[in-house]
């Protein structure tokens, strides 16, 4: 044997490529995932992540915020327009209301890697079973469905709230990406994170105990907190 025939390499990986996402609906017991539309999820939006009193929300994100309906509008209609990033709406069950959005973005079948991303929860939909279960329905169906191999999930180093929610979802942080982005003006440093297939069973598992009903009390508060293993 060479001494270049016994260097090092990664284990055996077939060449079946994942599947590109499709607008699809995905249901749980708090939330749907449906794909986004301007003239049906639009009104519900505005009301919770528009206008002058949700300008918060969009400290981190490239686009907004929007004191005004009209930019709103064409915000929506712009991200809607293509399939990557593939944008989503989260409703509410129980009232049919759109209170967030996320997509699936960065997408690579070949290389069987995606990423969830532009993500935007409204203070309607945090620190909710619906939030979570959002997370969960696109996670599943990302690994059992679609047959990727990594989820990505990431997010300004500044933005503690973000990094806080990729780790307590499941997602591994894997390093800072030093000034990777120019965004809105200034200088972004990316923190990566990420879920892999062989890690999924286990944080199904962890995601499917805390979503019980017998995990919330009368209140609707937690019994036991979201853990992974």
């Amino acid at each position: 044997m060479t001494e270049q025939e016994s260097l090092p390499v990664g284990s055996p990986v077939d060449d079946k490529a994942a599947r590109h996402p499709k607008r699809l609906r995905l249901e749980g017991t708090y939330t749907i995932v449906e794909p986004l539309d301007p003239a049906r999820h639009g009104d519900s939006l505005w009301q919770t992540a528009g206008g002058a009193a949700n300008q918060g929300l969009w400290k981190y994100m490239h686009s907004g915020p929007f004191p005004e309906r009209a930019p709103f509008d064409a915000y929506l209609a712009r991200i809607t327009a293509g399939d990557d990033p593939l944008y989503f709406a989260i409703v509410d069950r129980a009232t049919g209301r759109a209170t967030g959005i996320a997509s699936w973005m960065r997408i690579d079948p070949a290389q069987r890697v995606i990423e969830v991303g532009g993500i935007v929860f409204t203070r309607e939909l945090q620190r909710t079973r619906a939030a979570t279960e959002a997370m969960y329905l696109m996670a599943r169906h990302v690994f059992e469905e679609m047959g990727y191999r990594r989820y990505e999930w990431k997010c300004n180093v500044l933005n503690d709230a973000s990094q806080s929610a990729a780790r307590r979802l499941g997602f591994s942080f894997e390093g800072v990406f030093r000034q990777h982005m120019i965004v809105k003006g200034r200088s972004r440093d990316t923190a990566w994170f990420a879920m892999l297939d062989s890690e999924w069973p286990v944080r199904k598992e962890g995601f499917e105990r805390w979503l019980a009903p017998d995990n919330f009390d009368e209140n609707g508060r937690q019994k036991t907190p979201l853990r992974h293993g």
